[in-house]
């Protein structure tokens, strides 16, 4: 199984990219997180948000794997505990396809992308940066995969 972060927008600062990647190579061989950076739509344009949230939308499902699952992050999404997200994985890992997790624009995710989602998660309550949200992200996949390895970095009850 294969975790790709589908996230729009690029250029992310260099702590951003260290941080991501560091989560990234910790990972197993059987269990990788890739990100596809997905180019955001210009906000000086003078589309609408609607506007943007489709055109993004596009360019998302065109990096999205086929058979895959397909789950949207976002603010109304189910909220997991770091030991619930472990137990998703191992769903995840039994389904055998690869998961993609989104990352919305600045606007957010087209409302019909989300609908053909498998499924919609929250990270937080609080609204992030979206580079925080990669980090963060990765850093939950990592540590959920811990939990299932029985490896030492999650260390909670």
């Amino acid at each position: 199984m294969k975790l790709i972060i589908i996230a729009v927008g690029h250029r992310m600062p260099a702590w951003v990219d260290e941080a991501f990647t560091d989560y990234a190579k910790r990972m197993p061989p059987d269990c990788p997180v890739e990100l596809r950076e997905i180019r955001p739509e210009p906000r000086t344009t003078g589309k609408t948000p609607a506007q943007m949230q489709a055109l993004e939308a596009k360019r998302i499902e065109a990096a999205l794997p086929a058979s895959g699952l397909w789950i949207a992050l976002d603010e109304r999404g189910r909220d997991l505990t770091t030991l619930d997200l472990s137990r998703q994985m191992q769903q995840w890992r039994n389904d055998g396809r690869d998961v993609a997790l989104i990352i919305g624009g600045p606007d957010g995710l087209d409302p019909d992308l989300k609908r053909r989602c498998t499924s919609m998660l929250r990270l937080s309550s609080m609204t992030l940066p979206h580079g925080m949200v990669r980090v963060l992200l990765a850093e939950q996949l990592y540590r959920s995969w811990s939990i299932l390895a029985n490896h030492p970095y999650h260390r909670g009850g």
